[in-house]
């Protein structure tokens, strides 16, 4: 019998190799304990404390309460300005940083997608419990986005009157070419631990400079990321493409910027059509001709607030900005 060759044996070396490491998630225990909202965190079942922010109207009684979900290794100062804009506007605005980033636990270490929206449900119940009489909203930005369209079409969705989409993460494996997915596969299981700070990748995330200055120098902020924590969100991004046909409770508003480079345009494109194909009463995706991915620090971040304080209040009337109706006619570009 004629014995393989060194080639033929490489793809059962791969599969072995591949075996042995996998990407790896944060160790969470079980739910032994009894979740509660404090003043600057929640704790959550297993013992976990998220440090939370919160902003509220200081003129007016509150009209609805927002719990927002920061991006991918953000964490929830990213959303002070969202939270002081929207508190402006009449609305209570919460915000945690969502495990493995900020000064949440394992820092870096990518949770899982189903932690993600456990820990989301959670939040959200416990918000609703103490303002009941209040309705509430997720919002989310980006990677926040993925988790609460997720979390919106899972078998027990959390708590909501309406959600809040900004630019979220829908770049999944679905619009990423075989080749590339291969090689993501074999580095995310080979080298998971491995860490990749972008360099020499000129993309601008928003018109507003000084904020993206404020993340740059930001400690909290991830700036070396682990290749399992990005392969992480990869997923979770392809469970928001999908989720993106099949949003249809509770009601959404989903916005992005016609000029958006951090995420692939091809995806939102192809993404689009889902959204676009609601009534009114059911979804409403607004493009500003103006806005980058980070749309609720950019400088039109005004008329995104103005956007989403009217929909709250009316979400079937036009759009302030006018957004809504470019939505109609656009592509992102």
């Amino acid at each position: 019998m004629r014995r393989p060759g060194p080639f033929r044996r490489f793809p059962l070396l791969l599969a072995l190799l591949l075996c042995a490491c996998a990407p790896r998630l944060q160790e969470i225990g079980p739910p032994v304990e009894t979740p509660r909202l404090e003043q600057n965190f929640i704790h959550m079942p297993d013992g976990a404390d998220l440090p939370l922010r919160v902003w509220e109207p200081w003129d007016r009684p509150a009209e609805a309460v927002i719990l927002g979900l920061h991006g991918f290794n953000d964490y929830s100062k990213g959303l002070a300005t969202a939270g002081k804009g929207m508190a402006r506007r009449g609305f209570i605005f919460y915000a945690y940083d969502q495990r493995g980033f900020g000064r949440a636990p394992q820092t870096g270490i990518w949770p899982g997608e189903a932690q993600l929206i456990a820990d989301l449900r959670v939040a959200a119940q416990l918000i609703k419990a103490r303002h009941p009489d209040l309705p509430l909203y997720l919002l989310g930005e980006s990677m926040g986005g993925a988790v609460i369209m997720s979390a919106a079409v899972g078998s027990d969705p959390p708590p909501a009157e309406g959600l809040i989409l900004a630019a979220p993460a829908i770049w999944g494996w679905q619009t990423i070419s075989p080749a590339s997915r291969a090689v993501f596969e074999a580095t995310a299981h080979l080298l998971p631990g491995m860490t990749v700070r972008p360099t020499g990748v000129r993309v601008r995330a928003s018109s507003n400079r000084a904020a993206l200055i404020a993340l740059a120098r930001d400690p909290l902020v991830i700036k070396d990321t682990r290749v399992d924590a990005a392969y992480g969100l990869v997923n979770l991004m392809s469970s928001a493409f999908d989720a993106a046909g099949k949003l249809e409770r509770p009601r959404w508003l989903t916005l992005f910027g016609a000029r958006e480079a951090i995420l692939s345009r091809d995806a939102v494109n192809s993404a689009l059509p889902h959204f676009k194909s609601l009534s009114p009463e059911q979804g409403r995706l607004a493009v500003y001709r103006q806005g980058y991915h980070l749309l609720l620090r950019d400088f039109i971040q005004y008329a995104v607030f103005d956007d989403i304080a009217a929909w709250i209040r009316d979400p079937t009337a036009p759009l302030p900005s006018g957004a809504d109706a470019n939505a109609e006619k656009r592509s992102i570009d």
